[in-house]
């Protein structure tokens, strides 16, 4: 893993420290063998997709080639036409990075505050979301290789030992975003939506300002993100689906048996 990646490693980490673990009270909570079982059908995905996912596949390979005709236009807007920078550093790692962490923490803030442990296994699946977007992008780095535009004028410099394509930032920003923008009451949904894909535009158009991606870096690491944020959200709601058996003190005496089972 090339070092410029380690920061955005570590702001996820230190986000899933202050997250701690879930309350496991309900039965839309996650632990660890939700996570085995999620990171196993997670990568085996693709032998079971439908119909839908295959299109969102194609039109994600349609916009990446597309933003790749673009890619030296977006660069020259950011960066002087024809001067590659050369700095071999990326000084905003982690200041592009807080965004994304920000709202993991604050949504577990919000949620340990109310007392909601519906909100902290929202936070613990952003991590989930996002730690899936980035081992994807970092297994899609070291096969492209491609060369960062601070580093080369030409957007075809590929297999070179580079870590541009996808974008990292970009990758988890939207996985995250999309757990928050998809998740909570449909009456404010388009509240969430504003906010969690706001904040993960507001991400990828920081990577471009930076100069540190091309724009076809950012769309395949968007594409990544809401995806797998598209996954985890929904393998979260399949679990609150599931029946919860619980036994709990009667007040006339003796214990009540208690059975819930959340239907369509």
């Amino acid at each position: 893993m090339k070092r410029t990646n380690w920061a955005v490693w570590g702001v996820l980490g230190c986000a899933a420290l202050l997250c701690g673990r879930p309350d496991l009270s309900r039965a839309d909570d996650l632990n660890l063998g939700d996570l085995a079982t999620d990171a196993s059908q997670y990568f085996t995905a693709p032998l079971r997709w439908d119909s839908s996912d295959w299109m969102f596949f194609g039109g994600s390979i349609a916009a990446v080639g597309l933003a790749h005709a673009f890619d030296n236009r977006v660069r020259d807007e950011f960066a002087p036409p024809g001067v590659a920078g050369v700095t071999g550093t990326d000084k905003n790692s982690v200041r592009d990075a807080i965004p994304a962490a920000s709202m993991v923490v604050g949504t577990w803030v919000v949620a340990e505050f109310m007392g909601d442990s519906f909100g902290k296994t929202e936070a613990y699946t952003m991590l989930e979301a996002a730690g899936f977007s980035a081992i994807t992008t970092e297994v899609a780095k070291y096969a492209a290789g491609r060369v960062r535009p601070d580093a080369t004028t030409d957007p075809n410099d590929w297999r070179t030992g580079g870590n541009s394509f996808p974008s990292l930032h970009s990758s988890a920003a939207f996985a995250i975003g999309t757990v928050f923008a998809e998740s909570g009451e449909d009456d404010y949904r388009w509240v969430r939506r504003f906010i969690g894909y706001g904040m993960a535009s507001a991400t990828v158009y920081l990577r471009l300002h930076d100069n540190q991606h091309w724009l076809s870096d950012t769309i395949a690491g968007s594409a990544i993100g809401i995806a797998s944020g598209r996954f985890s959200t929904h393998h979260r709601l399949e679990r609150a689906k599931d029946w919860n058996l619980s036994l709990a003190p009667s007040q006339h005496g003796g214990a009540m048996l208690t059975f819930n089972m959340i239907v369509d």
